[in-house]
């Protein structure tokens, strides 16, 4: 019987931690219950990041990162039942969605792969419950981007009859939710969301974000450098797409910022890091806001969730260049931005366990509709 409760785990390209939600979407309007977090530790979000890049003894670094990554989700997973007050028998699964350390759909033989790293039957032991793992990998083997697969939870969970509505995720990468009044949906990664701005943070602050924006608004935007960033084939490209940090790094930013000293007069300063800063604020702001104009030219409320809805600077931007527009958080639509996408997850469990299929034609690029994920029983 697939009834009870749902948890949901999410660990995005952020690479700040864990969030995770214990959900009921068996009553007559489904309710989040419980959220918790956990950080990761310094030298755990160290090596996640380096295992986005080619380096020496990647299975077993790969492997042994991937089971202190369960041990953080255990232990929000007691967080979510010792603050809620359920016990694990009342959860009928856990979304697991693992860390994301490459993303390469449909590149090298036609196939190509998405690596999440993730140890559900480390999970599984761990906590009694049964873990619904690797949502991704089936999407990509059906000829599809495998992401971004939120739009399916965002239609179940904002969608209204009749109404258009998109929804932005800015966590280390954008993603766009675009869904149609006639019922139909669309779903791609704009390019990066927080991704650079923290890691460019982190090297010039030694502060792991830009807190409300406050370093990158106190910034000058370069309008050439800005051109430049944008000039990248990506962002014109037409859905269904996808990216990660296999694109959007600290060296791709570098060797723009390399082309743009050499555009420069002999003898011109650098760019100082906090007029970078700001502008890699406007590249995310800008990405979004042009695939929004391209691509949901009706639609007149964009709700926003991710840590990205925190930066009231890039909120602000957003709203400038997008008039008409009403930009809201998700928390004015009910649901707190850190939550959305481990809800997601855990709606994407019950999906499996349902044995309901996914129409990812319009969102990945699928071949058709599939039930994503595998199954490890506790």
């Amino acid at each position: 019987m697939a009834g009870g409760l749902y948890i949901g785990l999410m660990s995005g390209t952020s690479l700040d931690g864990v969030d995770g939600v214990i959900a009921d979407f068996e009553s007559p309007s489904p309710r989040i219950l419980g959220h918790a977090s956990a950080p990761f530790a310094p030298e755990l979000r160290a090596e996640l990041l380096a295992l986005n890049a080619a380096g020496n003894d990647e299975l077993h670094r790969a492997a042994l990162a991937a089971n202190a990554l369960m041990r953080v989700y255990a232990q929000v997973v007691t967080s979510l039942l010792d603050r809620s007050g359920r016990t694990a028998a009342q959860v009928r699964a856990i979304g697991a969605h693992g860390q994301t350390v490459r993303h390469r759909p449909q590149a090298f033989d036609g196939t190509g792969y998405t690596i999440q790293l993730c140890q559900p039957a480390l999970l599984a032991e761990l906590t009694g419950i049964d873990v619904v793992a690797d949502f991704r990998s089936r999407d990509v083997a059906a000829g599809g981007q495998g992401a971004p697969l939120a739009p399916f939870f965002h239609r179940a969970w904002f969608g209204q009859p009749g109404q258009a509505l998109g929804l932005l995720n800015i966590g280390g990468i954008a993603n766009l939710t675009v869904l149609h009044a006639d019922g139909t949906q669309q779903g791609w990664d704009c390019g990066p969301g927080n991704a650079l701005m923290d890691g460019w943070c982190q090297r010039h602050q030694g502060a792991a974000y830009d807190d409300q924006g406050a370093w990158a608004a106190s910034g000058t935007v370069s309008q050439a450098l800005r051109t430049q960033l944008l000039a990248e084939p990506y962002f014109s490209a037409p859905p269904p797409k996808s990216t990660g940090r296999d694109l959007f790094h600290l060296a791709w930013l570098e060797s723009h910022l390399a082309a743009h000293a050499a555009s420069q007069p002999k003898g011109a300063a650098p760019l100082a890091p906090i007029d970078v800063q700001a502008t890699l604020a406007e590249l995310t702001a800008r990405s979004c806001a042009d695939d929004m104009r391209r691509h949901a030219p009706g639609v007149t409320r964009l709700i926003v969730c991710g840590g990205g809805a925190y930066n009231t600077h890039l909120m602000r931007r957003l709203a400038d260049l997008l008039p008409g527009v009403q930009v809201m958080s998700s928390d004015a639509a009910g649901l707190p931005p850190l939550q959305v996408e481990a809800a997601a997850f855990a709606w994407l469990a019950r999906q499996t366990i349902l044995r309901e299929k996914l129409q990812l034609q319009s969102t990945t690029g699928a071949r058709g509709a599939r039930v994503l994920g595998g199954i490890y029983p506790a």
